[in-house]
């Protein structure tokens, strides 16, 4: 068991009661220590070739193995060429090698949870990685899955995949297999509570720095949301963790005991290293005592101060002094090797690109005799096949009208809005500031957000490119304008005065680090341009690109006949919705998030105000999470309020039906909590995952078109489970079907499925009641009922 730490050390974790704050912490961090050694479960052969690396370095080798360096990589572990150790390169980000020229970028983690598959996310995942590999990175800053997405007006939810933990489990599991399979290590970020930009940073007024916010959450919450994720990520042999800005519970994210070594090392048996973000580092040893294995990037301050790693040669001087066990930092430098050697890093590994290097954090000047770069490589391949389908799959059918889509080789069609156009301020928006305010977004397609989760496009397949080549195949005329001031203004009068067949609106949501959303409506005047162009059309079919949610405040206008979100889907953008519109692919998407009425409707969580931004009070930015796990749909469900599109909403060119629900108990009388005594593998407790019930169900395709049907299973827990929440998605399966075809889908319900955290006791535990089972079609489109008893 890991125990509590002396007073000296407990004083790290706890919020700042000498300031005199007279907020009540709504949640705990309480003090776990000592951090727990590396096992190698799983790694085995791997640990004992990083014991043979550790045993053979100096002191001085052992503080810059956990310390980044100057380099040509956004982070970099230096070499050590005696022992042929040619460094470790860290590259951003979650949907592309960020830097690199020569490279895809691929549609983001909402594009891949809109797809609700399974293979293609992995795949997505597989592909990325090969991309890092030819360019020399060892480690992909990615995938995300905190932000979870608590919040909608969240700025950075676009780089992770769904507010819904369990949708985001498997999908991260899935990208970390995927992308870990080619022999690149995986950083899953950010962790934990990291749910808004503004003050994720500490800040300075009038002389005084004042904390980042502190991101307030409760035991049970933590267990069943927060942290839910995090554990599909380890279970799948995650290399890394990179730690977040923001407080948790008072005490930061790269210095919090309990997060890291509580839960993650010792409850989740996370193997692997734990990186703070970029400047995330507060502290020197109480940070490592903490459990924090590496600091990025080293030497360099992102939040006004004084530019220190912390570590580096500080390491030295408290191991020296007495104050920081060689241990401890033995187990740091296990931790970052043990899976570069289960990866095979160690062998044939290729050298850094020289196109990633303009944009590394550190001047040439400091590393180049420290590293040989290799030529400039094109690491595409035939991913843009890829990119393309699942850009497809990630777009989500709201409405259809008569069956206007597909269209049927219309011959007049008008594409209009400001994200139909090509890019034209660049093809890189590393900006971690508003685009809006900086005034260069206005017309381009959005195909990425901006900040460390974007990437360079080598080329860009824009919306307008790719109608004109579909539109001219069959002699149709394509006419455009995609100047939004123009169309408020009554551009119109510039077509030609033959009617239109179709009208083809593409809008915009900007959304980047740094920052959060001010608005969940399009911007540049969308409301305006929408209503101008269905005045003049009667088949105005509108497509949303960018972050999610919007609301849609001209959704009932009669003479908008298709809605479609197409969120942030990569390079191949035009061609992955000429696809859908044209009927060559069968939308299959379906929304991993909820589509309010209005802005108003969700309940804003986002911590700011003018008093905030103007306080002097060192701990005066305070984010209780007490809402609890009901956030996205359960927060409606709960409230029994309507809305415009339900979270696992999405249609079809044809239909489906569901039937025969079948729940069959894999095991008898399974005990109501795991065993104490069974192993801790990585993810936590092995009898977690072990399948005790198995739901089955039929689903036809009941249409005349090929499709793909999103079968989706809910469960609803007794009260004794203290959780407010209606029900909750426990299973889901994509099945594509022939028309007429029908097929048996199973959801199998591990215990952690069924479980809920008990609070008194530490544990998972079954309830003693029934739970109550709904497959269906969304969360509100729920065809079989059924109970289960364990």
């Amino acid at each position: 068991m890991l125990h509590s730490a002396p007073l000296w050390l407990a004083l790290a974790t706890t919020a700042y009661a000498q300031f005199g704050i007279e907020h009540t912490q709504y949640g705990t961090s309480p003090p776990v220590y000592p951090s727990p050694n590396i096992t190698g479960t799983g790694w085995e052969a791997a640990l004992e070739k990083a014991k043979a690396f550790v045993a053979q370095l100096t002191l001085e080798e052992k503080t810059f193995m956990v310390t980044g360096s100057s380099g040509p990589c956004v982070g970099n572990i230096a070499p050590i060429p005696r022992l042929n150790f040619s460094g470790l390169c860290l590259q951003d980000g979650p949907l592309a090698i960020r830097q690199a020229v020569l490279a895809s970028v691929f549609p983001a983690g909402i594009t891949a949870a809109a797809s609700w598959d399974r293979d293609l996310v992995k795949q997505r995942g597989v592909q990325m990685a090969e991309e890092f590999k030819g360019k020399g990175s060892h480690v992909i800053l990615g995938p995300v899955v905190g932000p979870l997405g608590r919040e909608p007006f969240g700025g950075r939810n676009w780089e992770g995949f769904s507010p819904d933990a369990y949708l985001s489990g498997v999908l991260v599991e899935e990208t970390v297999l995927g992308i870990q399979s080619t022999g690149v290590q995986a950083c899953t970020k950010h962790y934990i509570g990291n749910e808004q930009e503004i003050q994720r940073n500490p800040s300075t007024v009038n002389g005084t720095e004042v904390e980042a916010i502190s991101s307030n959450i409760d035991d049970k919450t933590m267990h069943e949301t927060y942290l839910w994720p995090f554990a599909n990520a380890v279970k799948a042999g995650t290399a890394s963790l990179m730690c977040s800005y923001n407080r948790i519970n008072g005490s930061y994210g790269c210095q919090n005991s309990k997060t890291l070594n509580g839960l993650l090392k010792d409850e989740l048996g996370f193997q692997g290293y734990v990186m703070s973000d970029w400047g995330a580092v507060h502290t020197g040893y109480a940070g490592i005592e903490a459990g924090l294995d590496m600091n990025m990037p080293g030497g360099i301050s992102f939040t006004g101060g004084a530019s220190s790693s912390f570590w580096g040669g500080n390491i030295s001087t408290a191991v020296t002094n007495g104050s920081l066990a060689i241990e401890r930092v033995d187990d740091m430098i296990l931790r970052v090797m043990t899976p570069y050697y289960h990866l095979g890093q160690d062998v044939g590994f290729p050298v850094v690109d020289e196109s990633t290097v303009p944009l590394s954090f550190f001047s040439r000047a400091d590393w180049k005799y420290n590293y040989t770069l290799g030529p400039m490589v094109d690491v595409r391949a035939q991913h843009s096949k890829l990119i393309r389908e699942l850009g497809a799959a990630g777009t989500v059918l709201l409405k259809n009208v008569n069956n206007t889509l597909p269209l049927k080789e219309p011959k007049n069609i008008g594409v209009f809005g400001n994200d139909a156009a090509d890019l034209t301020s660049g093809q890189y928006s590393l900006s971690i500031s508003s685009g809006l305010a900086s005034g260069d977004y206005d017309i381009g397609t959005l195909a990425a957000g901006g900040g460390s989760g974007t990437g360079r496009f080598t080329y860009i397949i824009p919306p307008l490119d790719a109608i004109k080549t579909r539109g001219q195949s069959y002699g149709a005329l394509v006419q455009y304008i995609t100047d939004n001031v123009a169309i408020a203004a009554g551009g119109l009068s510039s077509l030609s005065p033959t009617p239109l067949d179709a009208c083809i609106v593409f809008l915009k949501s900007w959304a980047s680090e740094g920052d959060d959303r001010t608005t969940l409506i399009a911007e540049w005047n969308s409301t305006v341009v929408v209503e101008a162009v269905a005045s003049n059309c009667a088949n105005t079919i509108v497509v949303l690109h960018g972050a999610s949610p919007n609301v849609l405040p001209w959704k009932d206008n009669a003479n908008v006949t298709a809605i479609l979100a197409a969120h942030f889907p990569g390079q191949e953008t035009g061609n992955s919705i000429v696809d859908v519109l044209w009927g060559d692919v069968n939308p299959s998407g379906r929304l991993p998030y909820t589509i309010a009425n209005n802005e108003t409707d969700y309940d804003l969580r986002i911590v700011n105000s003018t008093e905030l931004v103007e306080s002097t009070n060192p701990n005066a930015w305070q984010d209780d999470f007490k809402e609890g796990n009901v956030i996205d749909y359960k927060e409606f469900d709960a409230a029994n309020k309507s809305v415009a599109y339900e979270f696992g909403f999405g249609l079809s060119y044809t239909t489906f039906e569901l039937s025969d629900l079948q729940i069959k108990s894999a095991v008898s009388n399974p005990s109501r909590v795991p065993s104490s005594s069974a192993k801790v593998i990585p993810g936590g407790n092995e009898e977690l995952w072990q399948t005790l019930v198995t739901v089955c169900a039929t689903v036809k395709n009941t249409g005349a078109v090929n499709g793909a049907a999103v079968p989706q299973l809910y469960v609803s827990f007794p009260s004794e489970a203290g959780d407010k929440t209606v029900r909750s998605l426990r299973g889901f399966d994509k099945v594509m079907l022939a028309a007429g075809e029908a097929a048996t889908v199973e959801f199998p319900l591990m215990r952690r499925d069924i479980s809920y955290w008990d609070v008194t006791g530490q544990t998972w535990r079954l309830p003693s009641s029934s739970i109550g089972v709904d497959v269906g079609f969304s969360s509100r489109d729920l065809k079989l009922n059924g109970e289960l008893t364990v």
